[in-house]
């Protein structure tokens, strides 16, 4: 149906002790329309002083990307239902543990968005329910990945 690429560019410094693990895991995504953004290891899982806290690591990447098409198809379902959203904002939480098999692996993710609604027709209960499963069975990221994502409305 379709492809997405990203460049992830990363470059060794010289001067730093690579053969000793001390080195920079800065790097870069890049994409196709001319964003950059800064990336690196999360400092939980590499040597201390070798990570850069500012860039997004790829846990963080993953548990945003779920995120973000979960709120995409949500608006849109609740734009095609009649309902007027004001903003949507999700404070989602990964969890990374070991598995039984012994891997680690982001096993759970938790979205918890927070909707506000205008308009003369604002949703129920059961609707804003709705609308979320929907939202979870069509998202191609979570379609994507074998950890649990539960909402939390």
């Amino acid at each position: 149906m379709s492809n997405y690429t990203a460049t992830v560019q990363w470059q060794r410094n010289p001067e730093e002790e690579f053969a000793k693990g001390r080195y920079s895991r800065a790097h870069q995504w890049l994409f196709d329309g001319g964003t950059i953004v800064p990336a690196s290891a999360s400092p939980d899982n590499v040597p201390p002083g070798t990570a850069d806290e500012a860039g997004v690591d790829p846990e963080e990447g993953l548990i945003a990307a779920i995120s973000s098409c979960h709120m995409l198809f949500f608006v849109d379902y609740a734009r095609r239902a009649g309902f007027t959203v004001d903003s949507y904002a999700d404070e989602a939480l990964g969890v990374m543990e070991q598995r039984p098999d012994g891997k680690i692996a982001v096993t759970n993710v938790t979205l918890r968005p927070k909707i506000e609604w205008s308009g003369d027709k604002t949703p129920a209960t059961d609707d804003i329910a709705r609308l979320h499963h929907r939202a979870h069975d069509d998202c191609f990221i979570a379609n994507s990945v074998n950890c649990t994502v539960t909402v939390e409305h």
